[in-house]
């Protein structure tokens, strides 16, 4: 029930987004949900896109520093409250988000959020056993 996510790594200056967008643009790769975090001298791009692995080889081979983690993708409902009743069951169970970010869709009665957990599998279980929907890599890809 895991995603691949891609992570960039970027120094922090003019044009260099605007270059990985391109690089996947050409490549005909199609980003479906995306983080920047940054400092001041560098940040780090987190991608969710439809093939993973050409665009992980296409960005190394333009030069940039590419890693690979799984990362687990959340149906959470779509109303005031929603992403707090997840991350409620989540600390209840002690289980930590490393960090998280939205997938946008274009229609739906839920939201979907990206999580990084520091126990996936342990998350997962929790998850399901209260009856909330984790979605599988090649289902969100689609999205």
């Amino acid at each position: 029930m895991q995603v691949e996510q891609i992570s960039v790594f970027l120094e922090n200056k003019s044009g260099r987004l605007s270059e990985v967008t391109s690089i996947l643009s050409e490549a005909k790769v199609n980003i479906r949900a995306l983080a920047l975090a940054d400092t001041s001298d560098f940040g780090v791009l987190r991608l969710i896109v439809d093939d993973t692995e050409k665009a992980r080889q296409t960005l190394k081979n333009n030069g940039f520093t590419v890693g690979k983690t799984n990362v687990v993708a959340v149906e959470v409902a779509d109303r005031p409250g929603g992403l707090h009743d997840i991350l409620t069951m989540l600390h209840n169970a002690d289980l930590n988000v490393e960090y998280m970010y939205a997938f946008v869709r274009s229609s739906g009665d839920n939201a979907i959020m990206i999580f990084r957990f520091e126990k996936d599998q342990e998350a997962v279980q929790l998850l399901q056993s209260k009856g909330v929907n984790v979605i599988d890599g090649e289902r969100l890809y689609q999205l």
